[in-house]
Order: structure tokens, then sequence, then C-alpha cells
């Protein structure tokens, strides 16, 4: 009987001990959504600026492009002194918002469309920090408080929130994979049912791959490039990760695997 009931106990511990090894090499995300930039009437310009440069160097993704000077252009350090000067009529201020959330309206000399309406993945406050932050690279900061709470009055007074759910997170609660594709601003760069980007593979092109390497390719979009697409290598922001919960993920791999994305 004894050794019945040691031969039960090791299938017991062997399970756990393999189930326990399993957990541990999957990816692990952050179920909790990012901090959210709270910044009132009264915030000053190097409260605006510092905010904004954690956005800028995190949940805003920008240096995948930016600072490499192929992609996109450098803001960098001279942004500041040359924004006022794009478009005849446009204050910096006013140019550098319009880049943020209609970057299609002007677009550099030199350079393709490719950077997403950053308002579907960023809060208003968010938004208005970025654009202090490069108006300090090299100018002077116009961006204020007022500009914040403004655009959270003109969201109450909607009823609609102006980031596409983006203060909650960027997919904010989305279980609908098409929901969170449209709130990540995923077709900016990829194709999918409704039309879409070509600076990345079609969503389409995921079907049968790996859920393994799907997940990888969202939390990690350096590690691997797609074939064809080598000359946008690094475009895709490393920050999806802080943007989903691990069940939307999971929601979205099993969306792409599927084929669903065609």
């Amino acid at each position: 009987m004894w050794r019945t009931n040691l031969t039960v106990a090791l299938i017991v511990l062997g399970t756990l001990g393999l189930y326990t090894a399993v957990a541990n090499v999957i990816p692990q995300v952050e179920s909790a959504v990012p901090e959210e930039v709270t910044l009132g009437a009264d915030a000053t310009p190097e409260q605006l600026v510092a905010a904004g440069d954690q956005v800028f160097h995190g949940a805003g993704g920008c240096t995948a492009c930016h600072g490499l000077g192929t992609r996109a252009p450098d803001l960098l350090g001279s942004i500041g002194t040359r924004c006022a000067e794009r478009e005849p009529g446009k204050s910096c201020k006013q140019y550098l918002h319009e880049s943020l959330v209609d970057p299609t309206a002007y677009v550099v000399e030199g350079f393709q469309p490719i950077m997403p309406d950053m308002s579907r993945t960023l809060s208003d406050a968010q938004i208005w920090s970025a654009v202090a932050y490069l108006e300090s690279q090299g100018g002077e900061v116009t961006v204020t408080g007022a500009d914040v709470t403004a655009a959270a009055a003109d969201e109450g007074a909607t009823g609609e929130a102006a980031g596409g759910g983006a203060g909650a997170g960027g997919a904010a609660g989305e279980t609908d994979p098409r929901a969170i594709i449209q709130a990540l601003g995923c077709t900016a760069c990829h194709a999918g049912p409704d039309g879409g980007g070509g600076v990345g593979p079609p969503l389409s092109a995921m079907a049968g791959l790996e859920p393994d390497y799907i997940r990888r390719s969202i939390l990690e979009p350096a590690a691997d490039t797609a074939k064809g697409f080598e000359a946008m290598a690094g475009t895709m922001p490393p920050t999806f990760g802080d943007q989903l919960t691990a069940h939307q993920l999971e929601i979205l791999v099993a969306y792409l695997a599927g084929g669903e994305g065609r």
C-alpha cells in the first residue's frame, strides 16, 4: 500500500512541478493599466515637460521611429526651434498637437506617412504633455494646464473619450478583439478586415502561426522581422505589453492565430 501511495505522491509532485515550469516560461504581462498622467489647470511647465518626457520615452513608443533619422524626423534637441515654421499660420503648439492627433495632415518631406493617430492610445493629458516636452527641445513651452483641462471639459461635454479610451490604458476594458485592434491603432500600419496601412504585415498573415510567436511579436516586436518588411524593423512600439491586460493579450493572440484578422 505504501508503494502505491508513494507512487501517487510522486506523480502529483511531478505534475505540479511541470505546470510550475510551464507557467514560468510564459511571458508575464502586467494586468494593471499604466499610471495615468494627472495634470490640472495649475500644472507648471516643468511638470508638463516631465510628464511628456515619460510619454515620449515610454507609453508613446516615440523612440521606435524618432531619433533614428531614417523613418521619422529626429525631434530631440531642436524640434522646439523649428516647429513654428512647419505650417504657415500655425504656432509650434498647434503644429505639434496636430502631428500627434492628425499625423497625415502634414508629412515632413522625405518621410512616409507611417505615424499612427496617437489619440487612439494616449489620453489628452498625455498628448498635451508630449507637446510640452517637444516644445522644450530648443524652444519655449507654451502648453499650459488650461490646455489639458479644456480638452477634459470638451470630452465631458460630448460624453465621449477624445483619446479613444486611451485614458484607461489604450484598449481600456475592451474584450472584443476588433475593438482592441482599433483602440491600439494597429490598422495604421497593418491591413485588417476593414482596411489599413502597409507599413507592417497584414493581420491576416498571422493566421495559423504559433500563438507564442504572435505573443512575442506583440510584446517584443524587435525580436523578429517579417520577411519583406526589413526596412521597417523597429517601427512597431514595444509598449503594447503596458497597454494590454494579460486577458486582452490572449484574446488578441487567439483572434490573430485563428485567422479572424482576415
